[in-house]
Formats: C-alpha cells, sequence, structure tokens
C-alpha cells in the first residue's frame, strides 16, 4: 500500500515542500530511504523502527520504500522522522488516510519515540501557511517558535503517540503553544554608552554609525576602548521592526541557535567570531549551505575584533555581500540566498605590538612589519568602510578619578537612551526621504545624488579632497553618504562645508 505525508525541506532561508512516500510491498523485511536523503536522514529508518516498536505500534514486517519527493532536492536533517514514521502507520492501515491529508509534519524521534525539537521551524511554518496547509505537527520544543506564523494551527506533541491520538482524534483537546518569554528593551539589553569616559571622536562616530548604518573601523593601541564602543552600538539602534524581527529569527533558527520556546527576536543581534574563523563560519556555506556569522549578524552588528588577524582571503569575501546586503552560495545541486544587512564593526590594532603612534609608548615593529600588518586588509575592503577612526588611550584622570578617595568623580558622558532618540530622528527623517526607506549608508548611485544636496562651498571642499587624497569614486560617495548622515543629526536640509569636513575626518587609512 502506497502512503503520502508532507513536510519540508531547508533551501537557503527557505523551506520547499517535500513529500514523503511510503510502500509496503512483499518482499524481505528491511526499510530504504531514497530521495537525495543526507546521512541523518538515511538513519531515519532505526529511529523510525524503534519509536513505532517502543510506542507500542506495529513495525510493518515486510519490504518498504520511502522516497522523499522531489528525489532532486537535496534533504537534510533528522526532521523526517515524524512523517516517515506517519506515512508508515498509514501505509500499514493503523492511520486513516484522510487524517494525514494536508497535514505538514517535521521532528527528530527518540528511540522510545519522544520527539525532539529541530531547526528551521519557523521556515518550515510560512512554507506550510504559503502552501495552504491545514495544520503543522512538530514537537512541543519548536511550537512556540511555529506559532509565530499566524493563520496556521500548529500542533505541538511530546511523544510519537500523542501525535497518533491527535490525528485520530482532530477534535480532542490539546495544549496551545507557550508564549514566548518576554524581552527587555533594546536599549536596557547591553551595555550602556555613559560607562565610556572621555574618548570623544569614538563615540561620535559610532553615533554617525548607528544613525546612517555606516561601517565602522577602529584602530589604537590596546585598551583604547575599542571593544568597549563596539559593544555598546547594539543599544543605539532602532528597535527591530516586525518584518526584521521575524527575519533574525528565521535565520537563527536555521542555524539552530533558537532556546526551546523562544519567540521572536527583538534584539538587535550582535556576533563576533573568533579570528580564527573559516571562511565558512564567516560567510557561511557547506555542503548544504548554512547562514555563517554575517547573516547571523543580519539587521545587527558584525563585530569583527583583531581585523588584521583574519585570513585576507576570508574578509576578501565579505566585500560584495557588504555592497549588496544579501549574500548567495551556489553549489553543484542548488543556489542558496541569506540576506546579510550588517552594520559591520571592526577593530584592529596600527601594528603587531600595538603601539605605533602612542605618545606614552614606544613601537617596536619596523617598517616592514607594519606593512605586512596592514597588507591583511585589502584597499578594497578599506574602502567599503565608511568610517575610520584612530582610537586614544583615555588619559589617567578619566581612569583614576573614580578611586581617588574624596575626589569627584569625571562626568559621565551621554546615556545610550539620549544617543538612541538623536539616531532615531535621524532614522526617522531618512526614512520619510529616501527612496524605501533606506537608510543613508544604503543608498547608491542616482538615489544618492537626489538626496545629497551639498552647499557650494561644501561641493568645492569635496572635490579638492577627492583630487588630494586620490579617492576612490566608491570612497568619494562614501564621504557624501556619511555627510549626509552629519547633516540629518543635525536636523539640516543640505550638506554644510562643516558636514564635509568632519565626514573627511574619518577617512583616516585611504592610503594604508
Amino acid at each position: 500500500m502506497l502512503a503520502r505525508c508532507s513536510s519540508g525541506a531547508l533551501r537557503g532561508l527557505e523551506a520547499l515542500p517535500v513529500t514523503v512516500e511510503v510502500d509496503i510491498a512483499p518482499g524481505l523485511p528491511g526499510l530504504r530511504v531514497v530521495g537525495l536523503a543526507d546521512a541523518a536522514a538515511q538513519e531515519s529508518r532505526e529511529r523510525v523502527r524503534g519509536a513505532l516498536r517502543n510506542g507500542g505500534l506495529r513495525v510493518p514486517l515486510t519490504r518498504v520504500v520511502v522516497n522523499l519527493a522531489p528525489a532532486d532536492l537535496p534533504k537534510a536533517g533528522p526532521g523526517f522522522d515524524l512523517p516517515i514514521a506517519l506515512g508508515l502507520l498509514v501505509a500499514s492501515q493503523q492511520l486513516a488516510a484522510t487524517a494525514v491529508e494536508g497535514i505538514w509534519s517535521a521532528g527528530e524521534l527518540g528511540l522510545d519515540g519522544g520527539l525532539r525539537p529541530i531547526r528551521g521551524v519557523l521556515a518550515l511554518a510560512l512554507a506550510a501557511r504559503r502552501h495552504g496547509a491545514r495544520a503543522l505537527v512538530v514537537p512541543a520544543a519548536n511550537a512556540t517558535e511555529a506559532a509565530l506564523v499566524e493563520g496556521l494551527p500548529v500542533w505541538g506533541a511530546g511523544h510519537l503517540v500523542e501525535v497518533v491520538a491527535l490525528l485520530r482524534d482532530p477534535g480532542r483537546p490539546r495544549a496551545a503553544p507557550a508564549a514566548a518569554p518576554a524581552l527587555p528593551a533594546a536599549a536596557a539589553a547591553g551595555p550602556d554608552l555613559a560607562e565610556v569616559r572621555g574618548q570623544a571622536h569614538g563615540r561620535r562616530a559610532l553615533e554617525i554609525a548607528a544613525a546612517g548604518g555606516h561601517h565602522l573601523l577602529l584602530v589604537g593601541a590596546p585598551g583604547s576602548g575599542k571593544t568597549m564602543l563596539a559593544q555598546r552600538l547594539p543599544a543605539l539602534l532602532p528597535p527591530l521592526g516586525e518584518q526584521e524581527a521575524l527575519e533574525v529569527t528565521q535565520l537563527h533558527s536555521l542555524a539552530g541557535l533558537l532556546g526551546e520556546g523562544a519567540g521572536l527576536r527583538r534584539q538587535r543581534p550582535f556576533r563576533s567570531p573568533h579570528h580564527g574563523c573559516s571562511a565558512a563560519a564567516l560567510v557561511g556555506g557547506g555542503a548544504l549551505p548554512r547562514p555563517g556569522e554575517l547573516s547571523l549578524a543580519h539587521h545587527g552588528v558584525l563585530f569583527l575584533d583583531e581585523l588584521a588577524e583574519f585570513r585576507r582571503e576570508v574578509l576578501d569575501q565579505l566585500r560584495q555581500p557588504l555592497e549588496e546586503g544579501e549574500l548567495w552560495i551556489s553549489r553543484a545541486q542548488q543556489r542558496c540566498r541569506f540576506p546579510c544587512r550588517v552594520l559591520l564593526v571592526a577593530a584592529t590594532n596600527p601594528c603587531p605590538c600595538g603601539w605605533y603612534g602612542d605618545p606614552s609608548q614606544s613601537c617596536r615593529c619596523g617598517e616592514a612589519q607594519r606593512r605586512r600588518h596592514w597588507g591583511r586588509l585589502s584597499g578594497p575592503l578599506l574602502d567599503r568602510i565608511d568610517l575610520q577612526v584612530v582610537m586614544r588611550r583615555p588619559e589617567a584622570h578619566h581612569l583614576g578619578g573614580a578611586y581617588r578617595e574624596g575626589a569627584q568623580r569625571p562626568p559621565a558622558g551621554e546615556a545610550s537612551a539620549v544617543v538612541a532618540q538623536r539616531v532615531a530622528a535621524a532614522r526617522q527623517r531618512m526614512g520619510q526621504r529616501n527612496p524605501a526607506g533606506a537608510a543613508n549608508g544604503q543608498l547608491e548611485g542616482p538615489a544618492l545624488a537626489a538626496i545629497v544636496t551639498p552647499e557650494p562651498d561644501a561641493l568645492a571642499l569635496w572635490e579638492r579632497a577627492i583630487s588630494q587624497r586620490r579617492l576612490s569614486a566608491r570612497g568619494a560617495e562614501r564621504v557624501l553618504r556619511v555627510a549626509r548622515t552629519i547633516a540629518d543629526l543635525a536636523s539640516a536640509e543640505r550638506v554644510s562645508g562643516a558636514a564635509i569636513a568632519e565626514a573627511l575626518s574619518y577617512r583616516s587609512f585611504d592610503q594604508v
């Protein structure tokens, strides 16, 4: 007898429908899985047998062939355990065929019949709703995530026997998916900018980066506050919108980073990969592509500490995705898209010993060592970073004032909430003016020319800077983008010469 159940296979950010066909025919007992399944999906035959037997259900003692259609679509992971088990029950007449009509299912089975959570359930739920599914059956631990998709009934279960009982009697009472735990507000989720003493130039660059979505490079000696500033950037960004939160949650679900009972990710991501990571870990990849750190930072911050310690061939793979906001990974059998609209913050020392240019510490590196250090960073990559800031170590009175007995504590800088209000106001102006509500850092070509209206003296200063600094066309446009953001922070209609001058002060490494 032939039975069919519905499920889905992950491909990039999306899930595609898969029909699980189970055929029972005379022959030697055995279960074979075909349809371009990976090792985890192939091993489902042993898990399904154990789950049926230990759940008190009959295991067909005959020849069984399971086909995952379409056969040319790669299938990965243990999520096909549940639909295969349901197909076996229908084919062996332990479950009515009508019970699984229009029902999508996915989940890993334990040998005792228990259902274990899987990754990518949000993508499966979106695909199920898109294809008109009657309901989606998932492990109880994934039910809250799947319930984020409105208009799709979600049945969460902890055991195969529970799923069978639900399908035999759809009207029986079942527990609703648990509500996701409340998350703190974005501004309260991370460290506060008020904790940063001094560093006025770095704080200003951080505010501009947050307002316009500009990539930022921090260069300075050890202990100058590069990491401290970068960690405070997410609190300056506006809260995630509903669609943005859904995309972020979907990507983290694909990577298996959502905890049990997790809901929408309301906080902007902050990803900080180690400098020894591979290209696949940073940008994504693998035989069956998964999102890398670049995509996991979508709509958030990607912080690359010790930038010059990353392998150059790894960093160069960032160039196109940073420009386009999306990444395409091509394989022989598929081509996957992962969004990666990130705000890149990079930090590095000025030389291998870290003290080049420091007024109080002498550098031990030779000119050749410094050139090799900067040679790891390609010119085209540096050209794509709008803000390049030299950090100086904070002065002694900024550090020691808090510990000196009886001394007045040095005044704290502005809190993240105060700066975030200015950033939000600037972003609101951009959303009302720019095409598709894009941030200034995303403007290109004709859109940039229509938005940026420099005053005559500002235009003359910009043209002189292009000639004297030998800026590339991309670098020159980035100066205009930053200047437009500076004008938006000041609520100015036109870009002034002062805005152009300040934007040029953040181009410290164009000729490194």
